[in-house]
């Protein structure tokens, strides 16, 4: 799934939505909001399943601590040992039989609630991570795509900053934290305490790339990105934005490496 932009590099809306591109090329407009309500609502079922197991386990323990996990199963064996005339009970063999018996159908119950609750929790564990991760996804890609930084400063387009640039940013509570490249928080320089936004933490970021002159406008070819050795068609490092979108992501790699510049 990525975000789908126009041909001047911006986010497609749609009804004030950005619109994402599936990976069987459907188109679909996502809806933050609706998504984060979503998750709200599934945990909240999650925790609802989770406190019935153990309120039916915590009424269970006292007789499961006596040997019998099943209060109906007990109760019925009572009934029956007190409608039993005792002199009927011939052996001790006989009132072992009938609590076994009572014990196997608790167990057997109590087995079988538990391997339901345990499901259906998984499932909504699984629904609320791929919510969770299409969510962070969302947060991530609309951040490079709306990027000032990369628009005005990179000769690469947003999706290709994300394939270089985007695993160094998480999602924490909601919030994107930008990671260095030993994995710690990335902090402001201006906002002292708080970690740095998107653009100034991705202006660290390629400061500190090895081949950044590659994917800085202006810096990857002499003269300003006239002609050079290298990358494009014909040996130019300029590249018509049509061809540049036919290519592949391996061959988009390859000419900024060889210090290709992109234009319109």
């Amino acid at each position: 799934m990525k975000l789908k932009l126009d041909a001047n590099g911006n986010v497609v809306l749609q009804d004030g939505k950005p619109v994402y591109v599936l990976d069987d090329g459907r188109e679909v407009a996502h809806d933050a909001a609706a998504t984060v309500a979503k998750i709200s609502s599934l945990n909240g079922e999650a925790m609802s399943h989770r406190q019935a197991k153990e309120a039916a386990e915590a009424a269970l323990k006292p007789f499961k601590d006596a040997g019998i996990e099943d209060a109906a199963a007990a109760a019925a064996a009572l009934q029956t040992m007190a409608n039993i005339n005792s002199g009927d009970l011939t052996t001790a063999a006989k009132v072992q039989e009938i609590k076994d018996a009572a014990t196997r159908s608790a167990n057997e119950a109590v087995a079988a609630a538990t391997r339901a609750a345990e499901e259906k929790q998984r499932a909504l564990t699984e629904q609320n991570a791929k919510l969770t991760g299409d969510l962070n996804n969302h947060i991530i890609g609309g951040s490079f795509a709306s990027s000032k930084f990369i628009a005005e400063k990179l000769a690469i387009p947003a999706d290709m900053a994300q394939t270089f640039f985007g695993s160094r940013f998480k999602v924490d509570g909601g919030k994107l934290v930008p990671l260095d490249q030993q994995g710690n928080p990335i902090f402001s320089s201006t906002n002292h305490g708080n970690h740095a936004d998107f653009d100034e933490a991705i202006q660290v970021m390629v400061g500190q790339y090895a081949n950044k002159d590659m994917i800085l406008k202006g810096s990857g070819a002499s003269g300003g990105g006239a002609q050079g050795g290298g990358a494009g068609a014909g040996g130019s490092k300029t590249i018509p934005r049509a061809q540049f979108d036919s290519m592949s992501q391996g061959d988009r790699a390859a000419a900024f490496r060889a210090g290709a510049t992109v234009v319109d």
